[in-house]
């Protein structure tokens, strides 16, 4: 009877430990799908967060682009954008290297996305690599001119008494020369001719070394290499198709008189640009002038403030002559530069100059791709290219690093694009 009661007892305490077993085991199968309902929930909930952050960073730059979009050159700011639950941190720096690195931080229940993007101008690189570059019309040096920098000719490099380049000359094409020039460093063209003084020699096979080398002297079988000028004339169209609108009429009769400051651009003009004497002519954007434009004396033109580091270009389709006394000026930041630029086509049997480089011409570029620039005597200039280039006694050409690169713009009308867009 005893030994049946334990029995029993024994049978009800596997059955409660069985109960409590499979309790337990029901509790922590729900504790577990509990668990991982709620991560899920969270995850959820975090990524719906994060998505709603990263619209939210969106739209600050959105915001600020809109803002840049109608004041290009606006002064750096930073503010904060509230949208529902959210916020955006943006910060539009200064510009810097003709760019903003602008950026927002969205920020939704303490989760976080930022958004970069690069905003530059919609600009043209133009590379200068040369203190004078010229195509097959060729250079001609007078006594005493002088070239701070290298040259490359794409014909033959002539000159007469001390007429010296201080760096390297590169002459291309079979058949072209370097006569009656003093080389600073080395000389490569076909052939070297007497009168000339250089400090190492590369001329090809089948060509003539006669001349003075200070170093070595080398052969080569090859012909050197010859290379386009460095605006194409695709380049040149768009920008007279930048220039489309009319300039005011007042403004050009203003230019013709004396003592007046006129605000110009872009815009074109159908005739001759005639200046008076003590013009301020400030470029706002490309100016295109179909006839001539001669600056007479003690004129300034420059660029306005608005180009930041890009340059500006004067655009003519007759003579460039640039007077004397005259004052040529970018935007005042590094990097901006004032370019003449003619398309008149010379006769290269004479002279026939497409611009005229006079005294105070310093602070600008000056190009012609099918003409011939003249500079007079006693002036220095930045830096040439041309079809043909005559130096003048006396005349400097002093090279300046900073023209390697420039980035020409129509003006604050020229226009910004998004160059980069990444979430960080």
């Amino acid at each position: 009877m005893i030994h049946s009661k334990n029995k029993k007892k024994e049978g009800g305490f596997v059955a409660s430990l069985s109960t409590l077993l499979v309790l337990v085991f029901m509790l922590s199968v729900a504790m577990s799908m509990s668990v991982l309902i709620f991560g899920r929930q969270k995850i959820s909930t975090n990524t719906i967060n994060a998505t709603q952050s990263y619209y939210t960073a969106e739209a600050g730059i959105e915001d600020s682009l809109m803002r840049l979009k109608s004041n290009p050159q606006m002064s750096p700011v930073s503010y904060t954008l509230a949208i529902n639950n959210s916020t955006a941190d943006v910060v539009i720096p200064a510009i810097v290297g003709s760019s903003r690195s602008i950026s927002s931080q969205g920020t939704n229940n303490n989760l976080i996305k930022t958004i970069q993007v690069i905003y530059s101008p919609d600009s043209q690189g133009v590379s200068f690599y040369y203190g004078l570059e010229i195509g097959e019309g060729g250079l001609v040096m007078n006594n005493g001119s002088e070239v701070l920098g290298n040259v490359f000719s794409g014909g033959n490099i002539s000159g007469s008494g001390s007429a010296k380049i201080d760096n390297n000359a590169i002459v291309s094409g079979n058949g072209h020369s370097i006569t009656g020039v003093y080389v600073g460093q080395d000389a490569f063209a076909y052939s070297c001719l007497s009168g000339s003084n250089v400090g190492n020699l590369t001329y090809v096979t089948g060509g003539t070394n006669s001349c003075t080398v200070r170093g070595t002297t080398t052969v080569q079988s090859d012909e050197i290499s010859e290379q386009p000028l460095p605006i194409p004339q695709s380049q040149i169209d768009d920008w007279k198709a930048e220039a489309v609108t009319a300039c005011d009429s007042g403004a050009v009769t203003d230019i013709s008189s004396n003592n007046k400051s006129v605000t110009m651009g872009p815009c074109k003009i159908t005739g001759n640009l005639d200046f008076g004497n003590h013009i301020i002519l400030t470029l706002t954007g490309t100016i295109y002038v179909t006839g001539d434009v001669t600056l007479h004396n003690t004129n300034t033109v420059k660029l306005s403030s608005s180009y930041g580091f890009d340059g500006g270009v004067l655009l003519s389709d007759g003579i460039i002559d640039t007077g004397n006394s005259n004052v040529f000026t970018g935007s005042g930041q590094t990097g901006s530069y004032l370019m003449f630029l003619s398309t008149k086509v010379s006769n290269p049997a004479i002279s026939d100059p497409a611009i005229i480089v006079s005294n105070g011409s310093t602070g600008a570029v000056f190009y012609t791709n099918n003409g011939e620039i003249k500079l007079s005597n006693n002036v220095s200039a930045l830096e040439l290219t041309g079809y043909k280039v005559t130096m003048e006694e006396n005349s400097k050409i002093e090279y300046s690093n900073g023209v390697v690169n420039i980035f020409f713009s129509g003006g604050p009308s020229g226009g910004w694009k998004v160059t980069s867009w990444q979430e960080q």
